[in-house]
């Protein structure tokens, strides 16, 4: 009984998000798009994506406003018109992709095992993982942040951490800044950020440590949680790419820089988002006059607080 009411609390939750976030203002035209050719000029895709005439793409389907699916199943969010306009650039059509849904410790396995092209997943730098993987041109700009119920006093956080029980996802960047840096405190592991809001709410987690991204849309529509004014790990999220498969990096760089000039991506961010967050975002996406950095020469997950 006590699963079967968890279930349907973490389903009105991701509803409520869905429901604020889809009443996005519509986006108007920008300047820059006038002074440039419709799209750009883009290099020739692997032969194999080519021949089957469609993108298959990782996306996340549960962390709205990024990644996630409607009553209907469709896929939306800002990730996944990322996606779609990559297909129409490629392909002519917007619907020519298939999306796979990941989870934050699936998504590069799914990229590995090649049964996607590449992964729009809301991947963070990092170091350690572009061993392993390519990162395109950044494509949005992420900080964590901490969701706490109201009454919750938050203080410097390597001295109010110790001793607390923190929720977040295997395999993120919160996971192991919580693991390499704060010893004291109990993690708490969940399977999606949803489930951390839960925990949260019911008192298993003293505090949430996820994405700004997500967390903003939470705090909006539930009355009893809020965010802490403590900004950490601003690290921007890239397309994850397989390694030595330098034709499908260079087509993904190219399509980010073109839609960078053409203020695309602020575009989609204001078909994604509520106009009362636009000023929260508006410097989180690439544009025409903000361009975003990956931290290399640093490790950001091993960089404790003082």
């Amino acid at each position: 009984m006590r699963r079967l009411v968890a279930i349907t609390g973490l389903v009105a939750l991701v509803a409520a998000i869905v429901t604020a976030l889809s009443m996005a203002a519509p986006a108007g035209k920008t300047g820059s798009q006038a002074t440039l050719p419709p799209k750009p000029r883009l290099p020739a895709l692997p032969g194999e994506v080519r021949s089957r005439g469609k993108f298959l793409i990782g996306v996340k389907c549960d962390f709205p406003p990024f990644g996630w699916q409607d009553t209907s199943g469709r896929n939306r969010g800002y990730d996944v018109d990322t996606a779609r306009q990559f297909a129409a650039w490629a392909f002519g059509s917007r619907s020519k992709v298939d999306f796979t849904c990941t989870t934050t410790a699936s998504r590069i396995p799914t990229l590995q095992s090649k049964r996607v092209d590449f992964i729009i997943s809301t991947l963070t730098w990092t170091a350690q993982r572009e061993l392993t993987i390519d990162y395109s041109l950044p494509y949005y700009g992420a900080a964590g942040k901490l969701l706490v119920k109201n009454s919750v006093i938050v203080g410097r956080l390597n001295t109010w951490m110790r001793g607390k029980t923190i929720t977040t996802t295997p395999g993120s960047i919160y996971d192991r800044w919580i693991k390499n840096c704060f010893k004291d405190t109990t993690l708490l592991v969940v399977s999606s950020p949803s489930s951390g809001v839960l925990a949260v709410k019911d008192g298993r987690a003293d505090a949430l440590m996820f994405d700004d991204a997500f967390l903003v849309g939470v705090a909006a529509n539930a009355p009893d949680l809020r965010l802490t004014n403590h900004k950490f790990l601003d690290v921007p999220w890239g397309v994850g790419i397989r390694k030595n498969e330098p034709e499908m990096k260079r087509w993904v760089d190219t399509a980010i820089r073109g839609m960078k000039a053409r203020d695309l991506f602020w575009k989609i961010m204001q078909r994604t988002i509520p106009r009362r967050f636009y000023t929260t975002f508006k410097q989180n996406v690439p544009r025409p006059k903000n361009t975003l950095k990956y931290p290399r020469g640093t490790v950001p997950e091993s960089a404790c607080p003082s």
